[in-house]
């Protein structure tokens, strides 16, 4: 997951009707064409009931983007 996986699952999830399990928000997200990265996302979630976007959007794993690992310097 990126960094950005948390504005993904948000935008593919507009209109969605809360609270809502993990599948349903899949369900509904598949129904409305979103892409593969943003299913990607929402299939990372935990398996509960979530209780709005902002809940989704917190729930979405977080790693950092690119190929830098954190700490240390490049040698």
């Amino acid at each position: 997951m990126t960094t950005r996986d948390d504005l993904r699952a948000s935008k593919a999830l507009q209109g969605a009707d809360f609270p809502a399990s993990k599948q349903a928000l899949i369900d509904y997200a598949q129904s409305r064409g979103v892409d593969q990265k943003s299913l990607q996302a929402l299939h990372a979630l935990p398996d509960r009931e979530f209780e709005s976007k902002d809940d989704v959007t917190d729930a979405v794993p977080q790693e950092p983007e690119g190929e830098d690992a954190p700490g240390g310097t490049a040698r």
